[in-house]
């Protein structure tokens, strides 16, 4: 893998880890695309998927500082609040401040993808991941799904009205995001639609509920992949991490003040009109699967 290479996944992976349309499925894409997955004796290689796997885990880092810096002041009230109401201060759930009970939502929201991540990890990092086939099917899928969620919501709730059983089914529509192609911001805005968040309330509760997730296994498999990065991949994860974070603050900005006045029509119609591409270029045997 290049310097330039690296670039081009970092802006890829910053743009899309945020905005509805699958960071995984277009990594894969673009790792397709310029012949960096199946490179025999490489950190991504056909024989290892764990290692591409790993390397897309690995910078998300970047967006997580980009999610870490853009709610940097609602992270530290969050903390605060939590802390204090639940330990020095101890108070009932009812009775508690917005921000404390923002902490136990996103603890309960993050449980399920922590029992589905742990329960089918070894099929999520295996050649599951980067199998184009699935990645095409569940950006179509989830855009219909998507759809539904935009022509039955009733956009009144704000992140103030968010209850435990939506956080709940938040966070089971985020361990679909576990499936390649799904998105984790495309899942969890549909679940928070289904439940009747304003479009922008959901896309804001669902990069906070992305934090735990992301620094999990991140840090997971930034361990497990340390065997396989070193000298020029070093540099080229680093590069890649670092261009991700700044891409990623950008798109979280752009899609949280997007979403205030716009529809998600425009990514469902992108996912819908990808997935028919890649299902095109695979029946044609023009890309592998």
């Amino acid at each position: 893998m290049s310097l330039i290479e690296a670039i081009i996944l970092g802006i890829v992976q910053g743009i899309t880890e945020f905005l509805p349309i699958s960071s995984t499925g277009h990594l894969t894409l673009a790792g397709k695309l310029m012949d960096l997955i199946g490179q025999p004796n490489h950190i991504i290689s056909i024989d290892n998927p764990e290692h591409w796997t790993a390397f897309m885990a690995v910078i998300q880092l970047g967006t997580l500082a980009a999610v870490l810096i853009y709610f940097l002041k609602d992270i530290i009230n969050i903390i605060r609040s939590f802390l204090k109401e639940n330990l020095s201060e101890r108070k009932s759930f009812v009775n508690q401040s917005m921000d404390s009970r923002l902490g136990w939502l996103i603890i309960i929201g993050t449980i399920p993808v922590v029992i589905f991540g742990l329960s089918f990890k070894h099929l999520i990092e295996g050649n599951l991941t980067k199998n184009l086939w699935v990645i095409s099917c569940s950006l179509i899928v989830l855009a219909i799904i998507l759809f539904i969620a935009e022509r039955t919501a009733k956009f009144k709730k704000e992140i103030k009205d968010i209850t435990i059983k939506d956080a709940l089914i938040i966070g089971i529509a985020q361990s679909c995001a576990l499936i390649p192609g799904s998105s984790r911001s495309g899942t969890t805005i549909t679940g928070g639609l289904f439940m009747g968040l304003k479009r922008e309330s959901a896309a804001r509760f669902s990069f906070l509920l992305s934090i735990p997730a992301v620094f999990a296994s991140g840090l997971l498999e930034l361990k497990e992949s340390l065997p396989y990065i070193h000298g020029e991949m070093l540099l080229n994860l680093v590069v890649s991490t670092l261009v991700a974070g700044i891409c990623g603050y950008i798109a979280i900005d752009f899609l949280l003040k997007f979403l205030k006045k716009n529809t998600t029509y425009v990514f469902i119609a992108y996912r819908i009109i990808l997935g028919v591409v890649i299902l095109t270029l695979l029946f044609n045997k023009i890309i592998q699967p």
